[in-house]
């Protein structure tokens, strides 16, 4: 890996609630943006109304998009994630989504709690960044 994920002593263990406090990417190491991805089939409908296959799909599609660059969900540093009408409920499907793809050490992530997004049937959606090593 081109990158370190780091959770220093002294800070709370973030990794049940599905995010690492820091990462480092070695200077020179190209970086691959994916823009906001959400739960859409191949044609950008959404799959479902249920926030938890949403979640599922959205990491499905950022896979997607990375492996279209040689990559996969390994290489992401960093996720900023936006959820419609955040309440507690809604952190246990998106930390069950993260442990299932990074397991012990998931990327940083920062989570917005948003009134909406694109269109009414979205509630989730993030951002990610890969780090190609």
């Amino acid at each position: 890996m081109a990158h370190a994920i780091v959770n220093p002593d002294g800070l709370h263990d973030p990794t049940p609630f599905g995010y690492s406090h820091t990462a480092t990417v070695p200077a020179g190491t190209e970086l691959v943006l994916v823009a906001g991805q959400y739960g859409s089939d191949p044609d950008g409908a959404v799959v479902s109304a249920d926030f938890g296959e949403q979640v599922e799909r959205t990491f499905h599609n950022i896979g997607v998009a990375l492996a279209a660059h040689g990559l996969d969900l390994g290489h992401v540093v960093r996720l900023r994630t936006y959820v419609v009408n955040h309440d507690v409920t809604r952190l246990g499907p998106i930390a069950a989504a993260v442990q299932k793809r990074w397991g012990g050490k998931p990327p940083t992530q920062t989570l917005i709690g948003v009134a909406a997004l694109a269109t009414p049937d979205l509630l989730f959606e993030v951002e990610a960044v890969a780090a190609r090593p």
